[in-house]
């Protein structure tokens, strides 16, 4: 039984959802297809203060989505190639976010490979997933995973600029649920990762950020394969 995550989980402070999204599915459908992935890394994008943050530079445009309601989708565009997909947290006029950097396969894998134009021969995140991949992916040629990583995943996910602003709390296109993880990850057998299975890091490629640049906001799940950096 899915249980979408409410607009009251993600106001909240920025560093707990973070953490707590670790664990968390994430679900896309569109042209029919169903994508599905687990999220296993994530960044925090704390206010204003936070120079790593594009709300230090203010209230525009492209920032104005992160002045409202928690729950929305940020989505935004990079070094002209690559698009990156946050979740808008805490009170509504506190520019807050979840950059979700990587995430581990589920579900339509086929899928996800077709959208990042990956062929044959497979790559080693690929070959040790261990999830009977279908025969189309099974040589996907690269040194590299399929959404390890914040623009795999948007690529892999087909997430873009057309979902800016998206309520990520009403179950249509777009969604995160909550589901029993194992139970060798879990607190007491429920569905919070324990926190010794959560590695705190610096954020990656914020070098500019003052001293901002050396927050432990980056969240992961220790010994995943699909976390982008160790």
């Amino acid at each position: 039984m899915r249980k979408i995550l409410n607009r009251k989980f993600y106001n909240r402070p920025t560093l707990a959802v973070a953490r707590e999204l670790l664990g968390k599915l994430i679900v896309r459908e569109a042209g029919g297809k169903r994508l599905v992935g687990r999220i296993v890394e994530t960044e925090a994008y704390n206010g204003p203060e936070d120079l790593a943050s594009h709300a230090s530079r203010g209230r525009t445009a492209r920032t104005e989505v992160m002045f409202g309601q928690a729950g929305l989708a940020y989505i935004y565009f990079i070094y002209g190639m690559y698009h990156c997909f946050n979740i808008i947290t805490e009170e509504e006029g506190y520019p807050a976010a979840v950059l979700i950097r990587a995430v581990e396969p589920i579900e339509g894998m086929e899928v996800m490979a077709k959208n990042r134009n990956l062929k044959p021969p497979l790559p080693p995140l690929l070959r040790g997933a261990g999830r009977g991949l279908p025969s189309l992916i099974k040589g996907v040629k690269g040194d590299f995973g399929l959404t390890n990583g914040p623009g795999k995943f948007c690529q892999a996910f087909q997430l873009d600029k057309g979902l800016n602003g998206h309520d990520l709390t009403q179950g249509r296109k777009l969604w995160l649920e909550d589901r029993p993880v194992s139970p060798s990850a879990c607190r007491g057998g429920g569905e919070t990762i324990k926190k010794a299975a959560v590695v705190a890091a610096k954020r990656i490629g914020v070098d500019y950020a003052g001293a901002y640049k050396d927050k432990h906001w980056r969240f992961y799940l220790k010994g995943n394969e699909w976390v982008s950096k160790k």
